[in-house]
């Protein structure tokens, strides 16, 4: 079919939900289905020829995730880099991390589509350039662009299975990334719901000798935030270690950029100490995280230097470029996706996202350790964790929070205690009196406000969790 791209007006999104955030484009499927799709990636062509880094005839990699939408705005930016003069290569369903290890292999530019853990009614785009994901600069550079494209009438083609290469070299770099049988002696369920990666976790698993159960496949798409665990999720997960003996749970986020890790007793393990263990397990000397993650990485003290970044893969990446020559460098956020920065373990660079690679890591450690989950996490500082987010909470209500804690941060916190230290890098993060923290921050791409809280025991977490959201919820509301 033919789509009509023109849209006046729409270089600037004033109208609408696309706004770049902490990974990529994302926004409501209503607003990026149809000509939006075709414009951003005209614009990111545009801005790539203007630099001289794409021309005629080069290629364009494409993926999606198992969204409904996903379908549609792919054959949108096939279509898009088609008209463009581009040499599209639909790869199909994979995971983030996969198209982002081809963008590297063939040094060509990739756009996924996917809006990773948001809900099915939003999408987005992420793109890449042959170095790795997109900075902050480029970024600017696409929004600029998109004052001076125009597609006119692009046709539009249905989508087939896509080229699969992309999603087998994949699973090949993680071939030999343990020993043979190195996990045989564990019973892993893998929660695989409506991820990408639901059947690849499988056969890696079952490749390195663990003994698989396959647990809450989903037909429809299942917003899965590693980093806000839902009150569900957690009970069925407490259920299914019990009744079915398991070791480990593991999963992923929609595009699997982003694991879930649960122990034998049920508990959901921190993304950010899953980031540690990891880091740890690949011997890194420099790692990089944002000022969400917990502390527990610098008491650690497995590390010669821990940098802090604001909230988002692109500022991550930035820092890690900037660590001395010949080191190993690892960075993670405090969802738990992890980037490779240097080669590690035998195992090459790849400066996104990734899944796989803490979830190996993680149990790789536990069957070289001969320890539980549990107690890899017991060992390490005892500083404890917690998150969730008011959801529909419009950025300008988020706005009026922050300017109120700004002008009374005291008043704010008095039934907590005295405020010892405060952060502002990325949201309002607070250090209290006794060590406990609260920091909030507005979501970048979706109408939400999260709240962090930190302590010495895993309860009190809880109760700062309870409290900071209720104590918010009374000023957004």
């Amino acid at each position: 079919m033919a789509l009509l791209a023109r849209n006046e007006g729409f270089g600037c999104m004033a109208d609408n939900s696309l706004k770049f955030g902490t990974s990529g484009l994302r926004g409501l499927v209503t607003d990026l289905v149809g000509p939006a799709s075709v414009r951003y990636t005209l614009a990111f062509v545009d801005y790539l020829k203007g630099k001289g880094a794409l021309a005629e005839g080069d290629t364009l990699l494409v993926g999606r995730d198992l969204r409904d939408s996903s379908p549609a705005i792919a054959g949108a930016v096939v279509a898009a880099a088609r008209h463009a003069g581009l040499t599209p290569v639909d790869c199909g369903e994979l995971p983030t991390p996969a198209l982002a290890l081809e963008s590297q292999r063939l040094g060509a530019p990739a756009v996924m589509v996917t809006g990773s853990h948001i809900p099915a009614d939003r999408n987005g785009l992420k793109f890449y350039v042959a170095s790795g994901e997109i900075e902050k600069a480029d970024e600017a550079g696409i929004i600029a662009a998109l004052a001076h494209v125009d597609g006119g009438e692009i046709d539009v083609r249905p989508l087939g299975s896509g080229e699969s290469s992309a999603l087998a070299r994949y699973e090949r770099r993680y071939g030999s990334f343990l020993p043979n049988g190195a996990l045989r002696g564990l019973r892993i369920g893998v929660f695989q719901h409506s991820s990408v990666a639901r059947d690849l976790l499988v056969r890696v698993l079952h490749a390195f000798g663990a003994d698989v159960v396959e647990l809450g496949r989903s037909d429809v798409f299942v917003p899965v935030d590693t980093e806000a665990v839902s009150p569900e999720y957690s009970r069925r997960a407490g259920v299914w270690t019990a009744d079915l003996v398991l070791d480990a749970i593991v999963s992923t986020d929609g595009d699997a950029d982003r694991p879930l890790l649960v122990d034998q007793c049920g508990n959901f393990v921190g993304g950010d100490l899953v980031g540690l263990l990891t880091a740890k397990f690949l011997g890194a000397d420099v790692v990089v995280t944002p000022v969400t993650s917990n502390s527990a990485i610098e008491a650690s003290g497995y590390f010669e230097n821990v940098v802090r970044t604001r909230v988002g893969s692109p500022f991550v990446i930035a820092a890690m470029k900037e660590a001395a020559e010949g080191a190993v460098v690892v960075g993670f956020e405090a969802n738990g996706g992890v980037l490779l920065g240097s080669t590690a373990r035998g195992l090459p660079a790849l400066p996104t996202r990734d899944a796989m690679l803490p979830i190996l890591a993680v149990l790789g450690t536990m069957r070289a350790e001969g320890k539980s989950l549990s107690e890899l996490v017991a060992q390490l500082p005892p500083r404890h964790g917690r998150s969730d987010r008011l959801e529909q909470v419009p950025a300008e209500r988020s706005a009026l929070l922050m300017e109120r804690l700004g002008a009374d941060a005291a008043g704010y916190f008095a039934e907590l205690g005295r405020v010892d230290g405060v952060s502002s890098v990325d949201g309002l993060r607070f250090t209290l009196e006794g060590g406990d923290v609260v920091h909030y921050r507005p979501s970048g791409n979706a109408p939400e406000l999260r709240c962090y809280t930190e302590a010495a025991s895993a309860e009190r977490a809880a109760e700062l969790l309870a409290w900071g959201l209720a104590a918010a919820e009374r000023v957004v509301r």
